[in-house]
């Protein structure tokens, strides 16, 4: 048995010694992406978010690029190869500046470069994915339709055949990155479907200069502000033969997709959970009442204790995670497991974390308000808390109870 005194330091912000698991590399990489972060977004993110802007997109994706977040953990054609433990550990830090951030970087790689990558002729990977992994080139993901989110199997957006060409209708609907895109993975119903009576959703590369694409722009937003969100509108867009995903069909394609978006959510949401924890740990030890510092009275320290306690246990979850899909792969399940998990208790942390800044933390001179109010659109956007329990619930019974 052994008897091992534990060493004394603490960190309130890791108080379960998380970092105990990590590699010196690993912690590496997260430093240098919180120095990136803390130079480039840091200072000016509260900013962008209430003007519901993200100026200099560009630049700041070449300087991700240049770092090697863009895809960092796909293989090859300019990209990182790196682990998903790396990739969720930047994902973290990404959104404990603002999820708006992270939704950028996410999207490049883990939507539209690893559609590409995963499904796209070697073609489309020699075209787009060396351009998009150093930030040159921007893209986007059109899955989700204005009546049809949570049921992608349904959607209308439809790719006809025309001659060998094809030919591309419909809408897609809260797309980020649409409107400064260089290309948009489109998914779309074939005419395969229809004649099969099976789902013949494919796959399509589409530049977003071909004639009859366009990408309005959607504002008044309430959540992630500092994001550039818009539409993707397809009239006769007509594209060549080879602009279709070669072999993938039906919904396997995107949802794969979005199994490897949601993997760097159930990290990212820890880390916005991180920053709400922090913010009110510091503001208690400082704002005094009743002549002493709210931090130690009884019921703020039972706010925080709870808040670390699931961070702690949220951060757990994310590494076991990581290190599964690095061994063997990750079942849906188990992403939605992390996903529902995370996202919903840093959801909690946020708003009690509001509740010890009082007054104070509904000001945009803090950032819970912030990160509470981007927290609501990550809670829906890759699969709502109600898809996510009926998968988790599917794997448990057997069961589908979708319909």
């Amino acid at each position: 048995m052994s008897h091992k005194q534990a060493p004394k330091h603490r960190n309130p912000l890791d108080l379960a010694d998380i970092d105990d698991a990590l590699s010196s590399e690993e912690k590496a990489i997260r430093s240098s992406v919180r120095s990136l972060l803390a130079d480039q977004v840091d200072p000016y993110i509260g900013e962008w978010f209430e003007k519901g802007e993200l100026p200099n997109v560009r630049e700041l994706a070449r300087s991700f690029g240049e770092m090697g977040l863009l895809g960092m953990h796909l293989e090859g054609y300019g990209c990182a190869g790196m682990s998903a433990v790396d990739y969720g550990l930047a994902c973290l830090e990404l959104e404990a500046s603002d999820s708006g951030i992270r939704s950028l970087v996410s999207v490049q790689g883990s939507l539209a470069m690893f559609g590409i990558w995963r499904w796209g002729s070697e073609e489309h990977k020699q075209q787009w994915l060396p351009a998009m992994a150093a930030g040159e080139a921007i893209g986007c993901f059109g899955l989700t339709e204005p009546d049809h989110g949570s049921d992608p199997g349904n959607m209308r957006t439809f790719a006809k055949k025309d001659g060998t060409d094809w030919v591309l209708n419909g809408r897609k609907m809260w797309i980020t990155n649409s409107p400064i895109a260089d290309v948009a993975v489109v998914w779309a119903q074939t005419e395969e479907g229809a004649e099969s009576g099976s789902n013949g959703i494919r796959g399509f590369c589409v530049p977003t200069d071909t004639p009859g694409f366009s990408a309005p722009e959607i504002h008044h937003k309430g959540s992630l502000r500092a994001s550039i969100t818009g539409e993707i509108v397809l009239d006769d867009v007509r594209l060549p033969a080879d602009a279709a995903f070669p072999e993938v069909r039906g919904l396997k394609g995107p949802l794969s997709c979005l199994n490897e978006a949601r993997y760097g959510i159930l990290w990212g949401s820890m880390g916005a959970a991180r920053t709400a924890y922090s913010t009110a740990l510091d503001y208690a030890g400082q704002r005094e009442q009743f002549g002493r510092p709210i931090s130690g009275f009884q019921l703020t320290q039972a706010k925080l204790a709870n808040m670390v306690v699931e961070i702690s246990l949220g951060t757990l979850l994310a590494l076991h995670l990581g290190r599964r899909k690095d061994a063997v792969g990750l079942r849906p399940e188990q992403v939605s497991i992390g996903k529902l998990n995370n996202v919903t208790k840093a959801i909690e942390i946020c708003r009690s974390a509001r509740t010890i800044l009082g007054g104070n933390g509904i000001s945009y001179e803090f950032p819970i308000m912030r990160h509470m109010t981007n927290l609501e659109s990550v809670l829906t956007y890759e699969g709502t808390p109600e898809m996510h329990t009926l998968m988790i619930g599917q794997a448990v019974t057997g069961q589908a109870a979708f319909r």
